[in-house]
């Protein structure tokens, strides 16, 4: 995945993966040892990130697609 995403969009998808992964108490590195994804890379909001990787996200903190989304301000 490359850059090519709005910026401002990319950027409270890293604000909401961040939070989601704070509030839970995790490290970046434990959120990539369980999921295999490289969230401190999503959460500089500078990569874009595919559907099937906000699936995995949303699975590991148990919420739905939906609920990530009404997450972001």
């Amino acid at each position: 995945m490359g850059t090519e995403g709005n910026p401002i969009f990319l950027s409270k998808l890293a604000t909401r993966v961040k939070e989601l992964r704070v509030k839970a108490g995790l490290t970046q590195e434990e959120v990539y040892n369980d999921t295999g994804v490289h969230v401190g890379r999503l959460e500089t909001g500078r990569r874009d990130f595919s559907v099937s990787t906000l699936e995995k996200i949303c699975d590991y903190f148990q919420i739905s697609l939906v609920d990530f989304f009404k997450g972001i301000k």
